[in-house]
């Protein structure tokens, strides 16, 4: 009978368990936690047409460097204060997406001036009226003397215009000449008088 214990006690089924044992060691352990979704990428915002300083503060709300300007027309320079200059290009474009270092710039005008068509162009300047300009005054034309005496007898007594001591502007060569032309005698005053006719000083010139 000894014998016969010993050899059951020696067969023990060691075959895996079944039934609630088994089930137990079948559960899978804890499985890992599930990765956190990614973070949505921050965007650009729209900030053309807002004045600069209110543009600023939207852009940083999703970059933490510096808010790059430049003037929208090429040759203007900056005002140190610019809060109040209107954005008309912004570089990244609105709903880019950004990272904190992204660099942003934004061309701007002054207040009051239209944005151009395109970053750079030329600002033309405002079409004010001018002043009409006067035209230029014309000189007034020498009045030309005119030929009152006749021509004497010979070449050299012929009576022709030029200045005289009182006689208006019709000259004598001599008394010849003035009474060849029938202007003698010649009363002081008179057209041809002259002092060098008048020998007597009587004030009466050719009258000898």
């Amino acid at each position: 009978m000894g014998a016969v214990a010993l050899l059951l006690t020696g067969c023990e089924d060691t075959a895996p368990k079944k039934g609630a044992d088994a089930k137990a060691s079948s559960v899978p352990s804890a499985s890992a936690p599930a990765s956190p979704s990614a973070s949505a990428q921050p965007v650009m915002p729209a900030v053309v047409g807002l004045k600069f300083a209110a543009a600023e503060t939207e852009v940083k709300k999703v970059v933490t460097t510096k808010v790059e300007t430049r003037a929208a027309y090429t040759g203007v320079t900056l005002p140190a204060d610019r809060s109040q200059w209107d954005v008309c290009f912004q570089t990244p474009a609105a709903g880019s997406e950004v990272a904190a270092t992204s660099t942003v710039e934004l061309s701007i005008v002054a207040p009051g001036t239209p944005c151009p068509d395109k970053a750079g162009a030329t600002l033309r300047p405002s079409k004010a009226p001018t002043a009409p300009t006067a035209a230029p005054k014309t000189a007034k034309p020498t009045p030309t003397p005119t030929k009152t005496g006749s021509t004497g007898t010979g070449g050299s007594t012929g009576g022709t215009t030029g200045t005289t001591g009182g006689g208006g502007g019709t000259y004598y060569k001599n008394c010849d000449a003035a009474k060849a032309a029938g202007a003698a005698p010649i009363r002081r005053g008179q057209p041809g008088y002259r002092d060098a006719l008048d020998r007597d000083k009587d004030g009466i010139a050719c009258d000898k």
